[in-house]
């Protein structure tokens, strides 16, 4: 078991961890397959939608906004149909109002009392800022893609971050939803990690290219991490 009070700072991936993008990403793409008579289940389009912004986030950096713009039209490329002149901006214009999971904002309050929180997350900033209201939590660092010139899984946001944070890499704890994106090389750097396993019970790996690495704690949700920091 991890020792929290070994801790000063808790970094969080945003979306997929705090925000239910999965939500967010469905309610936009269900709603253009629909439209153009696609017969794909959540599952193949939350395939579709990470296959896509993997690729797009590896190659030369653009902002997440025009991430996923091109992910429509990848999307439309794909399975053949033509994008009408507002269905690009579906997964932008839908991004600021996915969701909060039902535990985090109480969790995050929870734990605000006890650490510094920061968030690491593949988004704009300005795009951040929507989901920040609905967070309702004070961060004391965002570092985002935007920040850095590039996205997660790249050592680079994870090394950015400890450095505008200061505090030695030992007294912070990542928490995350994605193997991905955020253990595997939050890992490789030698940070303890929490895997908030939102999709316990689902099959595949939903929004998430599959990847595997140990974290050294899982929990269901932040509700489950906040009650044993409480315990602890």
């Amino acid at each position: 078991m991890l020792d929290f009070n070994s801790f000063e700072v808790l970094t969080f991936d945003c979306y997929g961890t705090l925000i239910d993008w999965e939500t967010g990403i469905l309610g936009a793409m269900k709603t253009i397959a629909a439209k153009h008579n696609l017969d794909l289940t959540g599952d193949q389009l939350l395939e579709v939608y990470a296959e896509l912004e993997s690729e797009l986030e590896a190659v030369e950096y653009i902002s997440y906004r025009r991430i996923l713009r091109q992910v429509m039209r990848r999307f439309a490329d794909r399975f053949g149909f033509r994008l009408e002149h507002y269905e690009p901006n579906a997964l932008v214009d839908s991004l600021e109002n996915w969701p909060p999971f039902p535990d985090t904002v109480a969790a995050l309050d929870r734990l605000k009392q006890k650490f510094r929180l920061a968030i690491i997350s593949n988004i704009d900033d300005d795009l951040f800022a929507h989901s920040a209201e609905l967070l309702k939590v004070d961060f004391d660092w965002v570092i985002t893609a935007q920040q850095v010139g590039g996205y997660k899984p790249s050592l680079r946001n994870f090394q950015f971050a400890i450095t505008k944070i200061g505090v030695s890499p030992d007294r912070i704890l990542h928490v995350a939803q994605s193997i991905y994106h955020d253990i595997v090389p939050a890992k490789e750097l030698g940070l303890s990690t929490v895997w908030v396993n939102r999709r316990k019970g689902k099959e595949g790996f939903g929004a998430t290219p599959k990847a595997s690495e140990t974290p050294d704690l899982e929990v269901p949700d932040l509700q489950g991490l906040a009650d044993l920091i409480d315990e602890s």
